[in-house]
């Protein structure tokens, strides 16, 4: 059974009894995410690393990236 069939299933339940109907799958994805990189971050301070910043330093480091000169015209 797919996400989408179990989500139709607990609303017409839901309806049935007279209950609010259940949230749909996904809703609070983005919340979740924040959480999960401000725990990071906090683990990150504990830990007496930096808290922000860290990806793109070691991108830079591993990858070597420099800007690229514009062309003059």
């Amino acid at each position: 059974m797919s996400i989408t069939q179990q989500y139709a299933l607990d609303v017409y339940r839901a309806r049935k009894h007279g209950e609010p109907p259940v949230q749909a799958p996904g809703a609070h994805d983005w919340q979740v995410m924040r959480e999960l990189r401000d725990y990071q971050r906090f683990r990150a301070v504990l830990a007496g690393r930096p808290a922000h910043g860290r990806l793109r330093r070691l991108l830079s480091r591993r990858l070597r990236l420099r800007p690229s000169p514009r062309p003059t015209r």
